[in-house]
């Protein structure tokens, strides 16, 4: 054992060492990359999202507006559908009344 070289044990230590850190730092390296590749991939995401998101707000505004319009006309066809019963309603009692009165006429010339 005398013949063991210690320096040659601590300088193979030491670059052993040296190279697991270099290791080390490169796989920092890549992650740290990786990390900011990441971050800008969420930015632009967030972004994409947020004008998504406008979008969606136009569209749910015009909905709104279409469905305001259809309630206004469903009230609309509503009062037209009434006028037109009571058109025709009114036109059913002066048939009526037209043949009660030539009956009625029928019926004098005839007595």
């Amino acid at each position: 054992m005398a013949n063991y070289d210690w320096e040659e044990h601590n300088r193979r230590t030491i670059l052993e060492g040296r190279a697991a850190l270099e290791r080390t730092s490169a796989s920092l390296a890549r992650s740290n990359i990786v990390a900011i590749e990441t971050e800008q991939i969420g930015t632009e995401i967030v972004s994409e999202l947020g004008e998504q998101r406008e979008s969606l707000l136009r569209s749910q505004r015009g909905l709104q507006n279409a469905n305001e319009g259809l309630s206004k006309s469903r009230t609309v066809l509503r009062a037209m559908q009434r006028n037109v019963l009571y058109n025709k309603l009114t036109l059913i009692l002066i048939i009526l009344l037209e043949i009660f009165i030539l009956g009625g006429l029928l019926f004098l010339k005839f007595k």
